[in-house]
């Protein structure tokens, strides 16, 4: 494993290691407004899930999930939560680029808020759809560059610039699946204290063929 992974896990360590909850205790919003598409039963993956909120609240659903995170204080903090909440989650720390993506085996991969540089992104967005089985869902939310100017107006959230994600970047690496949605929308955010106000995301959900 190179130094970048170890440097990454090392400042989520930190992060996480901080009593409250970064991102909140309670699931992402477009996330949980796809609640619909959701069924007990299903075999959900929730890529960089840091301290478990989507993961939990999944579960919470009767869904049988997988999360995965470089940080092993967040997997720590998952791992409380879920019991926390009487549901059960297998929480993986693991590096993201060098982890056995498993193969048709998922219903579900949450992408919430998990970036990548750009000579990876495509890769890793692959491997998540390449994770479910055909007819499974990616559900995705993550930043877009007019975050940029978000944060300028005092918003919070967004990862370094190189980073950020348009519509046609998602269109590319999932030229493969069906794509039942891709819009860039501006919504509010108040996710713990790292994603808090007026914020510019893009969303995907894309149906693996």
């Amino acid at each position: 494993m190179n130094s970048e992974p170890r440097t990454t896990a090392k400042i989520w360590d930190q992060r996480y290691s901080e009593p409250v909850f970064a991102f909140g205790t309670e699931p992402n919003g477009f996330l949980a407004s796809q609640q619909a598409r959701l069924a007990p039963g299903q075999k959900a993956l929730v890529p960089g899930d840091g301290e478990g909120r989507n993961g939990v609240w999944l579960a919470g659903l009767g869904l049988d999930v997988v999360t995965v995170d470089a940080s092993q204080v967040g997997v720590e903090k998952a791992r409380k939560l879920a019991t926390e909440r009487g549901v059960r989650i297998d929480a993986r720390a693991a590096d993201l680029n060098v982890w056995p993506w498993p193969q048709a085996q998922f219903d579900v991969v949450a992408a919430i808020y998990i970036h990548f540089p750009p000579a990876e992104r495509p890769a890793m967005h692959r491997r998540m759809l390449a994770a479910l089985k055909p007819g499974g869902i990616v559900i995705l939310e993550c930043y877009s560059p007019r975050q940029l100017e978000r944060r300028k107006e005092g918003s919070t959230g967004g990862p370094p610039p190189e980073m950020l994600v348009v519509p046609t970047d998602l269109a590319s690496d999932f030229a493969e699946a069906e794509v039942e949605l891709l819009q860039e929308v501006e919504t509010v955010l108040a996710e713990g204290v790292r994603h808090v106000g007026p914020s510019t995301v893009v969303r995907l959900i894309a149906r693996r063929r």
